[in-house]
């Protein structure tokens, strides 16, 4: 096919596969470009991160409030009479909701416009993050919980959706990374956060926990209002654009990108994306990448009260984990877009993060100085091979409709079920062990990740020469590594 045929996938004009299509030479951005992308990037990617760190804040602090006051009897355990099975159940009904409404939420996020759905979906998990603050009983929670992950289960996958509209591949693991970033400095924030409102118990005769909820749900409420209006929609719908810079934006897009004029998805996309054997490989490693991820999510601060440190200390020493992780994440991601090494990357530091677990699970349960360093090194691992891994699917889908459908699927038939075994792995009975189901299920799930994304490089660069050698020297469009 030949490079100026132009191909308007969406319109029905020629069905595009994972097969051979145009590509155009990216070569060195010109000035204007740099100028508009730094344009793009000071609008979309804080935005875009502060969302989901509200988000992912608002997610985890469950956590938090468990062990917080528990010595005085104050904690969110003993007031509402939840065993630990219990708690895992309220935990797990949240990732339940997730996997089920993803698919649906990243749908409507391209039929009602992007800043109008999130805006949405914000607002409605800031007040029951709130309504957290009120429950008295186990069925409480898991009902708000269930409900939690109905309105938080279409933010991740949608912000990746959302900026395959602004972003060329080799632009997107970077910007994912800061955004899934922000979730680590959640973790830090919120773990120092806690601590705080640790020293709030009784404050107006409301227990700390409940505080805890109240507080950091309140700015997602008030943030949903600013996203409403500041959030950008699409390129060619930009405002702040001059109409040269729209211009720019639609055309660099014109092969990689998504399309906001495009039609949403029918029933032929998703066949098409179903059917896509080598997008179940990409689901089966965000599997297992997904279980460290929800485990760490939840579990750090009870990782930490078993290496030694009590209440409010145990919230404090959640902090560098996620600290360091956040800086492993971010520079592990421009490498990966740097070089075109994605899968490489992803298996690097999944290798990394599968090392940290191991140690931590041969380590003597006493050895507290050592195991907390290993679990520096595991988040750190852990966390750095997601943005690769999402920016690699999204690489390698070429029409809208179906990058918007595999990246919720990856998410949801990956990622949920994956972050459902994570609830389960760290067992309360297994404390004074040190944990060791939990780290030996993270280090096989991470070795188990680091081979999937080499058997898919491999994949991935023998199609590229089967494509090239029947080009017959027209230019044809490659798989991104």
């Amino acid at each position: 096919m030949a490079a100026r045929n132009s191909v308007d996938i969406e319109s029905g004009k020629e069905e595009l596969s994972a097969n051979v299509v145009q590509y155009e030479n990216a070569g060195p951005l010109t000035e204007a470009e740099k100028a508009l992308r730094w344009k793009q990037d000071k609008r979309i990617v804080p935005l875009s991160a502060g969302i989901y760190f509200l988000c992912y804040l608002d997610r985890s602090n469950i956590g938090n409030a468990k062990i917080m006051n528990a010595t005085t009897g104050d904690d969110l355990m003993t007031q509402t009479g939840m065993t630990n099975y219990q708690y895992t159940i309220s935990l797990m009904i949240f990732l339940v909701a997730y996997g089920l409404f993803e698919v649906p939420s990243n749908i409507l996020l391209k039929r009602l416009r992007p800043s109008r759905w999130i805006a949405f979906l914000m607002f409605a998990w800031g007040a029951l993050t709130m309504g957290l603050g009120g429950v008295r009983s186990y069925a409480a929670v898991t009902v708000v919980r269930f409900l939690l992950g109905v309105f938080e289960a279409g933010l991740f996958p949608g912000l990746v959706y959302y900026l395959t509209f602004w972003y060329k591949t080799e632009e997107r693991s970077i910007r994912v990374a800061f955004i899934l970033a922000s979730a680590t400095l959640a973790g830090a924030f919120g773990g120092a956060i806690a601590f705080g409102i640790g020293h709030m118990n009784q404050a107006g005769g409301l227990s700390a926990w409940r505080w805890l909820f109240i507080i950091e749900g309140i700015p997602s409420c008030l943030s949903a209002f600013l996203v409403w209006f500041l959030l950008p929609d699409y390129p060619e719908t930009a405002k702040w654009l001059t109409i040269q810079e729209r211009d720019l934006a639609v055309q660099r897009l014109h092969v990689e990108g998504s399309k906001g004029h495009h039609k949403a998805m029918t029933w032929a996309d998703a066949k098409t994306t179903l059917v896509d054997w080598r997008l179940w490989g990409h689901y089966l490693v965000y599997f297992g990448i997904s279980v460290p991820f929800s485990s760490l999510s939840l579990f750090t601060p009870s990782i930490t009260a078993g290496l030694g440190y009590k209440d409010l200390e145990a919230q404090l020493m959640t902090i560098p984990p996620y600290a360091v992780a956040y800086v492993v994440q971010v520079l592990a991601s421009w490498s990966a877009d740097h070089f075109n090494a994605r899968g490489l990357h992803s298996a690097a530091m999944a290798t990394i993060g599968a090392v940290g677990f191991l140690a931590s699970a041969v380590l003597p349960a006493d050895a507290y100085a050592s195991r907390y360093g290993c679990l520096i090194v595991a988040a750190s691992g852990a966390f750095a091979c997601i943005p690769p891994l999402l920016g690699w699917l999204s690489s390698n889908i070429f029409s809208t409709a179906s990058v918007g459908l595999a990246i919720a699927l990856n998410i949801g038939l990956g990622g949920a079920p994956g972050q459902i075994v994570g609830v389960w792995i760290y067992k309360a009975d297994e404390a004074k062990a040190g944990y060791p189901t939990g780290h030996w299920t993270n280090a096989a799930l991470l070795f188990m990740v680091a081979v999937g994304c080499v058997i898919l490089r491999i994949y991935y660069a023998r199609r590229n020469r089967k494509i090239s050698g029947a080009g017959n020297g027209e230019e044809v469009r490659l798989f991104k590594y």
